[in-house]
């Protein structure tokens, strides 16, 4: 997380933008291919529909490009699936855009889209580094275009996922998951240190396994931090999965309990497995 203390991140507006436009266009081309009733199937996340779920994203483009966050017919906090003012604001675009007709939303969808991708192309370079508020604490506004890139790609795969069309190889290997990942792996100090309550002196290696393969090295000394290696040190404690599972987790998706004999430990299998309880880190 960062605060205004700590270095702001400078990204290549160029890199983040492949991978921003590249996940909407995946989104636009599954939507092509959903049935009537695969727009109604229930997805992994608590009380969202394939239908909430293009609402919700379409919603958070529209909002990004200046509309008005709509009134909602409930107070949609007392929901039990509602936990944070950002839950509350992505649950009045759900509901406001519920009854839109799919194709209608999917319209709706290319329409802000291509509005968000002339706007994003046109930003001066000082816009977007300049610090904002973002769902990772105050920080660019390329970081913040970062973070829409991972929630994008996310909600992809919440959509193969719901209609049973996991995506193949050279679907998962594309800007997005690149910049997804990146994304991940800035938080991943926080998640080891702090949330995983790795000890003071551990060194954590995350080995992804599969297409989307990667190692996170975590070095905790005082806090968490995300290095390039140990140089000539070996990790105290290795977590290895599958690159796709590892999303899932972190995401909320899923649990690691649930797919036991997915995930691997090596050293100190104990603060591995704590680390693995508390991938969760998404709001």
């Amino acid at each position: 997380m960062n605060s205004p203390s700590r270095p702001v991140t400078t990204l290549a507006k160029s890199d983040v933008l492949d991978g921003l436009f590249a996940s909407w266009q995946n989104i636009d081309d599954l939507l092509q291919t959903l049935s009537a009733e695969e727009w109604t199937t229930p997805t992994s996340l608590p009380g969202w529909t394939v239908h909430d779920v293009v609402a919700h994203v379409t919603g958070t483009e529209s909002m990004l490009q200046g509309v008005a966050t709509p009134e909602a017919d409930i107070d949609v906090s007392t929901l039990e699936h509602v936990r944070n003012d950002i839950g509350v604001m992505n649950e009045h675009w759900v509901r406001k855009l519920r009854e839109v007709d799919p194709a209608e939303l999917h319209q709706k969808f290319r329409s802000v889209t291509a509005e968000r991708r002339k706007a994003l192309s046109g930003m001066p370079d000082e816009q977007w580094n300049s610090v904002t508020a973002t769902p990772a604490g105050p920080d660019t506004y390329g970081r913040f275009m970062r973070v829409r890139v991972f929630d994008c790609w996310m909600h992809e795969l919440d959509i193969r996922d719901a209609v049973a069309r996991p995506a193949g190889n050279e679907e998962l290997v594309c800007p997005a998951s690149a910049q997804a990942f990146d994304e991940m792996a800035a938080s991943m100090g926080f998640v080891v240190g702090k949330r995983g309550g790795a000890p003071d002196g551990s060194r954590v290696s995350i080995e992804l396994t599969g297409p989307l393969h990667r190692i996170i090295n975590v070095s905790v000394e005082g806090r968490g931090r995300v290095v390039q290696d140990f140089g000539s040190q070996q990790p105290t404690s290795t977590i290895t999965l599958d690159g796709v599972l590892f999303t899932r987790i972190a995401g909320g998706r899923t649990t690691p309990a649930a797919h036991e004999d997915a995930i691997s430990y090596g050293g100190d299998e104990a603060v591995g497995r704590r680390i693995a309880e508390h991938l969760n880190y998404v709001i």
